[in-house]
């Protein structure tokens, strides 16, 4: 399974980059995987709806151009469907299975994702209806695939 996270923004702080190469490493195990990080637009304090609208699209932008035809595309988004640690497990088996075997997980930054890259999206999660940080889910998001991988194999690591 080749699984490419196409990310808003860069990480700066140096323990969320440790935890992302935490589980990264633990992953070539599993999978191939790819993280992409596309350029986050500044939003200026006091922007109106349009602006952000003009910052979404043009993230979005970046982030389609790292899409590929044959990629099964699942977006984070508040809308998305919540879906337990076991429940996240079978959705990535059963990618396998059909033969989805490039998958790319979508984050995008502070304001959301643009509607051109929710209409990419063969299917869209969410995490929490709480609001957090790109980096932090980043690394939530490669803990709940990792920990995807151990139920579906039946390893330890899971409680």
């Amino acid at each position: 399974m080749n699984i490419t996270l196409v990310t808003v923004g860069k990480i700066k702080e140096k323990f969320f980059k440790d935890a992302i190469a935490e589980y990264s490493k633990r992953l070539t195990r599993y999978c191939k995987l790819n993280i992409i990080e596309v350029q986050d637009e500044k939003t200026p304090d006091n922007a109106s709806l349009k602006d952000e609208q003009i910052i979404k699209d043009k993230e979005g932008e970046g982030i389609l151009r790292y899409l590929k035809d044959n990629m099964y595309v699942v977006a984070l988004d508040l809308k998305g469907k919540m879906l337990s640690s076991e429940e996240l497990s079978g959705f990535i088996k059963d990618l396998e299975v059909r033969g989805d075997s490039n998958t790319a997980f979508i984050i995008g930054g502070s304001l959301g994702l643009s509607t051109s890259v929710l209409n990419r999206a063969n299917y869209t999660v969410c995490f929490s209806k709480m609001t957090f940080p790109h980096q932090l889910i980043r690394v939530v998001l490669l803990e709940q695939i990792y920990r995807g991988y151990r139920i579906m194999k039946g390893e330890p690591y899971h409680k």
